[in-house]
């Protein structure tokens, strides 16, 4: 009789908490807090059994994989994938629907699917604005393509953790790297063909002109209200170049031949790039000057001196934005730098900034270096990206009035790709040929990131989503309490009861949409704790493999494509799609039973229901 009393709590509690985050008024970690201490007063858990979620590996390598994911996106991994993407993707919109969902899917595989989602958005943005294309048409598929990443690898989403744990702690072995990769990639292809058939034709048509407007300038197209005649060049010192070994202020470049310094790139023993360099930096052979000037100015400048002009490249450019900046700022009513010309305001020595055009009246100022600032006058000053924000904390000086669309593309670490990519390499090696355990080898990994600077320390704690590990440690101890209680026992038996003799299809069928049907009101994360270990007794019942079972949880724990309120990952993309409730349930709601016809009939064939026979 206890135990029925502590299992019909159990499952209030259960109700409860799905209630609280289905009104979307609490904070889900808030609800996990208190789903711990319901348990603990309670007295069906103890106190360590309540607490045991903090203390679990799951959490740990949550957080390790959120460094990894920071780590990929920081040194350009991610900004690669989707310049891939625009190069490779033309205007096409079907071979740019292919792309992106592709290209979501490989990347979230390896990193948070909320992340690829927060990435992939403006560069879905930026391929609408220049093709023409409704981004609605492309958002919702990419973000349904991330999910399914979720499905990919055992490192790509929570819920795999979850169950791969659960597994472990009834005794069976854990899943490998790329166990049921099969199966997710079998759900991914399917996916994108549904999309191309028939899941595009259900949104919008109408060309996305709405996103041009909205969507912030470039940086050259902010300069183009300051500019008057000059251009950005890039030229380099070869042998014989008078401003060998001498300093940028001894070439008096700008005042005998207007012609500006704004950035300097050095290739020897490295790949530097000095923006807004200071005037005391001592030129050297083979240094590529950028430099911003008139043409007839430039060309004077290299029929003098042994300098070569180079062609622009895609490749330069993004470099190089990647370290400079632009700005429009206003001068502020009260500045102290009222009454003073730009020159006298020593932009570059106080500042670290270049200002390269002066607007007053409408109307752009040729060279205002000696214009004396008035309140209202607006400038463009280019420079480090560090000292463009911190212009904004001069509120008593400046207004910052509009910043580049450049600056959601900032990648702060790209140097280090490379050895990113290396870190990345090495930790799946550990993992699919099981040298280490996962949360060691990701452990490694995360302190790799950081001892390689490819973050820093502060970096690799501000990219941890504290609540996401609350939220998980909170939930974990649910399961134990339903095991304890016995209400684990009472949903097996309520299944079996309704399914009778139908075989392990008609309960893999049932475990699946237990867990799809619970992350519609539950995280999908806290859907895999409930599920997974119900799944796993189910399959013990039965007296057949496990496996297939903790797929079809797994599977159906990513599949949360029919609201847009169960998951981030879907969340993110309703207001810049402009998307509608219904949208993700005429959208969502037939990928799903795509979804749920793959699992059943390839998961099993990866994993038999009675191996060996």
């Amino acid at each position: 009789m206890l135990m029925i009393e502590d299992s019909t709590f159990v499952f209030s509690v259960v109700a409860v908490a799905a209630a609280l985050m289905a009104s979307n008024r609490v904070r889900f970690d808030v609800v996990a807090l208190m789903v711990v201490m319901a348990l603990m007063l309670s007295g069906i858990l103890t106190v360590r059994e309540a607490l045991s979620g903090f203390g679990s590996s799951v959490v740990i390598l949550v957080a390790g994989l959120l460094v990894i994911g920071e780590m990929l996106a920081r040194t350009g991994v991610a900004r690669a994938v989707g310049d891939w993407i625009l190069k490779y993707g033309g205007s096409n919109e079907t071979r740019l629907l292919i792309l992106i969902m592709l290209g979501a899917g490989v990347l979230g595989a390896v990193m948070s699917s909320t992340a690829v989602v927060a990435i992939f958005i403006p560069i879905v943005l930026r391929i609408a604005a220049e093709t023409n294309l409704n981004s609605s048409r492309m958002l919702m598929p990419m973000s349904y393509a991330a999910l399914i990443s979720g499905m990919l690898t055992l490192i790509a989403t929570t819920p795999n953790i979850v169950v791969h744990e659960e597994l472990k702690g009834a005794g069976f072995d854990g899943f490998g790297f790329f166990s049921f990769l099969p199966v997710g990639v079998a759900v991914l292809a399917v996916a994108v063909v549904y999309m191309l058939l028939i899941g595009r034709r259900m949104l919008s048509n109408q060309k996305d002109d709405a996103a041009k407007g909205g969507a912030r300038r470039s940086i050259i197209e902010l300069w183009e209200d300051f500019r008057t005649g000059e251009d950005v060049v890039r030229l380099r010192i070869d042998n014989g170049c008078p401003f060998i070994a001498k300093t940028i202020a001894e070439t008096r470049l700008f005042r005998r031949e207007r012609v500006r310094i704004i950035g300097v790139g050095r290739h020897t023993g490295g790949d530097e790039r000095v923006s807004a360099p200071a005037p005391n930096l001592e030129l050297r052979l083979g240094d590529v000057l950028v430099v911003v000037a008139r043409p007839e100015d430039v060309d004077r400048l290299i029929k003098s001196q042994s300098l070569t002009q180079l062609p622009r490249t895609v490749r330069e450019r993004q470099r190089w934005l990647w370290e400079m900046g632009g700005a429009r700022v206003l001068m502020h009513p009260e500045s102290r730098l009222i009454g003073k010309s730009v020159r006298e305001a020593q932009f570059r020595s106080n500042y670290g900034l270049h200002v390269l055009g002066l607007r007053r009246n409408k109307a752009p100022v040729p060279e205002p270096e000696d214009e004396q600032l008035r309140s209202g006058d607006s400038l463009f000053v280019v420079g480090p990206w560090a000292r463009i924000r911190q212009l904004a904390e001069r509120s008593h000086d400046f207004v910052v009035t509009e910043l580049p669309s450049e600056i959601v593309d900032i990648v702060p670490s790209y140097r280090r790709m490379p050895i990113a990519l290396g870190i990345l390499t090495a930790m799946v090696a550990l993992t699919v040929f099981d040298i280490v355990p996962l949360v060691s080898a990701v452990l490694l990994a995360a302190l790799a990131a950081v001892f390689t600077r490819c973050l820093s320390m502060e970096d690799a704690y501000r990219a941890i989503h504290w609540s996401s590990l609350v939220l998980v440690a909170g939930m974990l101890p649910l399961a134990d309490a339903l095991q304890k209680s016995g209400g684990s026992q009472i949903v097996v038996d309520a299944l079996m009861s309704m399914m009778g003799d139908a075989g392990p299809y008609a309960m893999l069928t049932m475990v699946f949409f237990l867990t799809a049907g619970l992350g519609l009101v539950l995280s999908n994360t806290a859907s895999a704790v409930l599920v997974a270990p119900i799944a796993i007794y189910t399959a013990s019942v039965l007296g057949v493999s496990p496996y297939p079972f903790a797929v079809a949880v797994l599977i159906a724990a990513s599949a949360a494509y029919s609201t847009p309120v169960s998951t981030p990952v879907v969340t993110l993309v309703v207001d810049p799609g402009k998307y509608k409730f219904t949208d993700f349930l005429r959208l969502g709601i037939p990928l799903l039973l795509l979804t749920y016809v793959v699992t059943l009939f390839v998961a099993p064939l990866v994993f038999p229901f009675h191996p060996g026979t």
